[in-house]
C-alpha cells in the first residue's frame, strides 16, 4: 500500500466546505488587489463589482468578466500592476512573438507563495530532500526554470540548474552527482533517451527514478513511452505564466489527473463558444482565477486549454479537484477540409505504435483548393531499411491507423532516426504552410 506524503496535510485534505470558504476569502482579497490596477479598476466597475464586498458567495465569481491574453497585451506594460513599482522583485514574460508580451510581476510575498505551491507539487510525487534534481528546462523569462528551481530548493533537494540542450553535459551531471529526478519537456526527455543510445550511456549507470514533464501538451502514450524507455515514473505538470507558472496543478503518486491547488486558484470549465459553464465532467475551456498573487491579480483568465474535472475523489486523500490531461487548445485546433483536428489526436495514435520513433512533425499545405495533411515520422533504426517494400508496409499501416482515428486520409512520410529537427524548448509539432488569408 502506497504511503502518501503531504507538504501541507491540513490544506491538502481540507473538507470541501472549509476549502470553499477559504477560497471565498481569498477571492475577495484578489478582487481588492485587482481594483487597484488600471485595467480592472475600469473593467470591474463597469460590471458592477466596485468593491470586494460585492462578492458574497463563490457563485458571484460569475459577475466578473473574463480576462484574455489580448487584454494582457493591451495592458502592457503596467496595466495589471496593483502595487508600487518599488515593491516588485521579479517579472516573467512571454516571448511576445505574436504581439506585445504578457508580463507578470511578483513581490517578495508572491514569490514565496508560488514557491510553496511548487514545493507542494514536487513533494506530492514522493520526492524529498534526499533527491538530486536536474532541472533541464529553460531559465530566464520563462517561468519553468526558476519556478521549479525554487520549489526544489524549498523541498530541500540538491538542485542542478543545467538548463536544456547539450546532452553530453547532462549525462555527465547525472553520473557525477547521482541525479534522481529530472524536469524537462516530454519531447526533450524522448530526445535524451535517443542520445543515451547514440552515446552509449548505460541506464544502469544512472540513478534516475522520476521526471516532471510539462510546458507542452502530450499524450498518455507519450508518457508511457518515456517511462518504458527511461525506466522512470513520469509526472504531469500543469502551469502557465499568467497564473505564476508551474505549480498550478500537479499529479500526485496516483498519476491519475493533476490536482488543481484550489487554495491558490479557482478553476472553471466553460463552453468556449457560449462562455457558459459546461455540465459536470464535460470537456471545455479551463478558466482560472489566481488567489495567490498580489502584484499582478488576474481574474477568470481564459487559458484556451481544453480539459474537464474528475468527479470521483482521488485515492491519495487530497480533496483538491483533479483536471484530466489537457487534450489541446482552442487556438491550436486545425481545420482540414472542414474537419476539426487537434495535434494531440495524431500524437495519441502514432506514439502507441512500436514502429514509430520519438519525433514527428505535422505539415499542413494547400493543394489547389484543398488542404493536404502530411505527417512526417521518424522510425526506429530496426524499421528504417533500404527495402522499399518493407517501408511501404509500415507506412500504409500508420496511414490506415491514423485515418481510422482522425477520419482524414493523411500522407505519411517515414524518416530516419535523428533526421527531423529537435527543439530544446517547447516542441514545434505543427507547420502550417497554408496562406494566412485563406
Amino acid at each position: 500500500m502506497t504511503a502518501y506524503q503531504y507538504w501541507n496535510p491540513g490544506m491538502e485534505t481540507m473538507i470541501r466546505s472549509e476549502l470553499e470558504a477559504f477560497q471565498l476569502e481569498k477571492l475577495k482579497w484578489a478582487v481588492k488587489n485587482a481594483l487597484r490596477t488600471p485595467f480592472y479598476a475600469k473593467r470591474l466597475k463597469e460590471a458592477g463589482v466596485d468593491s470586494p464586498d460585492v462578492i458574497k458567495t463563490l457563485d458571484d465569481l460569475r459577475r466578473i468578466p473574463f480576462t484574455t491574453k489580448h487584454d494582457l497585451r493591451d495592458g502592457f506594460p503596467y496595466g495589471f500592476l496593483s502595487v508600487p513599482k518599488d515593491e516588485i522583485v521579479r517579472l516573467h514574460a512571454s516571448s511576445g512573438t505574436t504581439g506585445a508580451p504578457t508580463t507578470i510581476y511578483f513581490n517578495k510575498e508572491d514569490i514565496a507563495r508560488w514557491t510553496t505551491f511548487v514545493a507542494r507539487s514536487i513533494y506530492a510525487t514522493g520526492c524529498n530532500k534526499t533527491d538530486v534534481f536536474q532541472n533541464m528546462i529553460t531559465y530566464g523569462l520563462f517561468t519553468g526554470g526558476l519556478g521549479f528551481h525554487a520549489g526544489g530548493e524549498e523541498v530541500g533537494m540538491l538542485v542542478i540548474p543545467s538548463g536544456p540542450g547539450n546532452t553530453a553535459r547532462q549525462f555527465r551531471f547525472m553520473r557525477d552527482f547521482g541525479t534522481t529526478v529530472l524536469h524537462a519537456t516530454p519531447s526533450f526527455l524522448l530526445h535524451v533517451e535517443s542520445k543515451m543510445r547514440e552515446e552509449g550511456v548505460k541506464r544502469e549507470s544512472l540513478k534516475l527514478r522520476k521526471a516532471f514533464a510539462g510546458a507542452e501538451p502530450y499524450s498518455e502514450d507519450t508518457r508511457k513511452r518515456i517511462e518504458e524507455l527511461l525506466k522512470i515514473d513520469v509526472y504531469n505538470s500543469y502551469g502557465l505564466s499568467e497564473m505564476n507558472g508551474p505549480g498550478v496543478a500537479f499529479e500526485c503518486q496516483c498519476k491519475n489527473g493533476v490536482h488543481l491547488w484550489e487554495d491558490g486558484y479557482i478553476g472553471e470549465i466553460i463552453n468556449p463558444d457560449t462562455l457558459e459553464p459546461v455540465k459536470e465532467g464535460e470537456t471545455g475551456e479551463l478558466t482560472l482565477t489566481c488567489l495567490c498573487r498580489e502584484a499582478t491579480p488576474i481574474l477568470r483568465y481564459r487559458t484556451r486549454d481544453l480539459s474537464s474535472f474528475y468527479n470521483e475523489p482521488c485515492a491519495c486523500g487530497r480533496t483538491h479537484r483533479r483536471l484530466r490531461r489537457i487534450t489541446g487548445r482552442t487556438d491550436d485546433m486545425l481545420i482540414i477540409n472542414g474537419v476539426n483536428l487537434f495535434p494531440s489526436q495524431i500524437e495519441e495514435v502514432i506514439m502507441s505504435m512500436k514502429e514509430v520513433g520519438n519525433n514527428y512533425l505535422i505539415v499542413v499545405e494547400k493543394d489547389g483548393a484543398l488542404d493536404r495533411l502530411t505527417v512526417r515520422i521518424e522510425v526506429s533504426s530496426a524499421v528504417f531499411t533500404d527495402d522499399a517494400r518493407l517501408l511501404n508496409v509500415v507506412k500504409e499501416k500508420i496511414r490506415k491507423t491514423l485515418q481510422a482515428s482522425i477520419t482524414i486520409n493523411p500522407k505519411v512520410e517515414l524518416h530516419e532516426h535523428g533526421s527531423l529537427p529537435v527543439s530544446e524548448g517547447k516542441a514545434k509539432r505543427v507547420q502550417d504552410n497554408r496562406p494566412k488569408d485563406v
